[in-house]
């Protein structure tokens, strides 16, 4: 086998590529860090969907039923990231990730729409972030929690 990484087989278990069938113990701990990093802003953000001045600013934004909705988007997210950072069901948890972010981003981040140059830059690098973690959480839903996971535990 040669040690080009596109030759490198893929191990449905831990859902990542290694020369061995066991990861590094660095490969778990970097995976379990992203894993924490990107499901910070998804669960403690979450937390702020149940608020009245979330749910207030969400309504002058024009999101419909903002009373219901918002709250909602609050489960998702803590769900979602609460999934992922445990590794427990991390593929259905990046799903709800992504299902929130498909729906909070163009409604709350419309920077196309705003007058004021100084809130469509802040929109656009909203927009933006909210596309990157789309991104992670793809990949997360395709590639699973890595070796440092409650689902890692459970496929042994």
């Amino acid at each position: 086998m040669s040690t080009n990484s596109s030759s490198v087989p893929f191990h449905a278990s831990s859902g990542f590529a290694s020369e061995s069938t066991h990861p590094s113990t660095l490969t778990g701990a970097v995976v379990f860090a992203g894993r924490l990093l990107f499901s910070f802003i998804f669960i403690f953000g979450g937390l702020n969907d149940f608020s009245h001045q979330t749910i207030g600013y969400a309504a002058t934004q024009g999101v419909p039923l903002a009373a219901i909705a918002v709250p909602l988007s609050g489960v998702l997210a803590i769900a979602g990231g609460l999934s992922i950072l445990l590794g427990y069901h991390a593929r259905i948890g990046a799903w709800l990730i992504a299902l929130f972010l498909v729906a909070v981003t163009p409604m709350m981040h419309n920077f196309w729409a705003a007058k004021d140059p100084m809130m469509a830059q802040m929109q656009m690098i909203m927009f933006l972030k909210n596309l990157s973690m789309l991104g992670g959480a793809l990949l997360i839903s395709q590639l699973g929690a890595g070796p440092w996971s409650l689902d890692a535990r459970r496929s042994k």
